[in-house]
């Protein structure tokens, strides 16, 4: 829901610090993100562009000068691929930065906020929920083009913006931490979701096993691969991937979990019930085949056979969170009622035993999605 707002006198200095064209109609708060600050800007000027300034939330990501760099990386390499694509549209399917008056990517107040400011992409929707296989082929297309657009990009060249941020073992560390520290006396509640979590962790550390022996190569990952997170066009098609925030090195398996974990669960993030938790294969098959069409040929036999693993990894890992949040006292996720992030836990857990469970019949997918697209012969643009 879009919030009427004023530009005011803060605003006002803010926008004025833009290589901005035309001149400002109106401001607006705009999206459902609860990170950063993001207001639509209005242009008086038809011929003129319309803006989207944010706020950087410097909390979170606490080196705003290396994540804006990770970013302006990313979209220029984007664009100069994109270019010599024919019948592609940069200036649609890339984010575009706009500068300072000064030439860089971000303005930090007297206050210390960062802002930074981007095209606005007219005519495009976002959608939280996977409803469709269709949606979801058109989401893994997105992330899968991605991908494949910056498999060349030098990993070594891009910040950590988040350090450990899909680090499992890491992950597994501070909450063995919380769960000695009971803080707050909670772990006596727990001992069942406890014992998942250490019944899983030697197999949940694979991939970070895999990559530190270099089976699995380092890429440029998204890492925040949730549906909402891609732009389609008013034909329902993938335009663009946005919210670069978590662009860093990581493994592909990440980018296809994290996907997988936010596309296939047929209940909200932090359902009650469980029973109603289970995994919608053929929203599973509509992303795979989507990601598998635009990387495939770039990915290795074990990056291939890594990606249902990454499936059960990444609500194993979201479930380690809001655990350890639950047990630390709940000082990192925002809370709604007393419980919330124990039952978010629940909810990943179970999402993990319901992948456990149909975890053949994804890997027969995976196989024939790489069968299939493998057949289609290659055509050059």
């Amino acid at each position: 829901m879009v919030e009427k707002a004023e530009a005011g006198s803060e605003l006002k200095q803010i926008l004025a610090q833009f290589q901005l064209e035309g001149a400002v109609a109106a401001v607006t708060a705009h999206g459902s993100g609860h990170i950063h600050d993001t207001y639509h800007v209005q242009n008086t000027a038809a011929a003129s562009p319309d803006y989207l300034l944010q706020r950087v939330n410097h909390h979170v990501f606490k080196n705003v000068p290396a994540l804006m760099e990770n970013i302006q990386l990313v979209t220029t390499h984007l664009r100069h691929k994109l270019g010599a694509v024919a019948g592609a549209e940069p200036s649609k399917e890339v984010l575009t930065l706009v500068p300072t008056n000064a030439g860089a990517w971000f303005y930090q107040d007297q206050e210390g906020n960062y802002w930074r400011m981007y095209l606005f992409l007219e005519n495009t929707t976002s959608y939280d929920i996977v409803t469709s296989s269709r949606q979801a082929y058109e989401g893994g297309r997105a992330f899968g083009k991605f991908q494949a657009l910056l498999a060349d990009l030098p990993v070594e060249r891009l910040h950590d913006t988040i350090p450990n941020f899909h680090h499992v073992v890491s992950r597994f560390n501070l909450f063995k931490r919380a769960v000695e520290a009971d803080p707050v006396g909670r772990v006596k509640e727990v001992t069942p979701e406890i014992a998942f979590v250490q019944d899983r962790i030697e197999a949940m550390s694979t991939i970070y096993r895999l990559g530190q022996q270099g089976v699995l190569p380092l890429r440029v990952t998204h890492n925040d691969t949730k549906f909402n997170n891609v732009l389609l066009n008013p034909e329902g098609k993938a335009q663009c991937v946005i919210d670069l925030d978590t662009v860093m090195p990581g493994y592909v398996a990440y980018d296809f979990g994290d996907a997988i974990r936010t596309t296939v669960n047929t209940a909200p993030e932090d359902e009650a019930d469980i029973s109603k938790i289970h995994v919608d294969l053929a929203l599973f098959e509509g992303f795979a085949r989507g990601f598998l069409e635009e990387t495939g040929a770039a990915l290795s036999e074990q990056e291939i056979a890594s990606l249902v693993p990454g499936a059960l990894l990444l609500p194993y890992i979201m479930g380690l969170r809001f655990l350890t949040d639950y047990i630390d006292g709940d000082n990192y996720y925002k809370t709604h009622f007393a419980g919330h992030n124990l039952q978010r836990a629940r909810a990943q857990f179970q999402l993990v035993h319901q992948l456990e469970a149909c975890q053949p019949q994804l890997e027969d997918i995976i196989e024939k999605v790489v069968q299939e697209v493998q057949a289609i012969p290659i055509t050059a643009n």
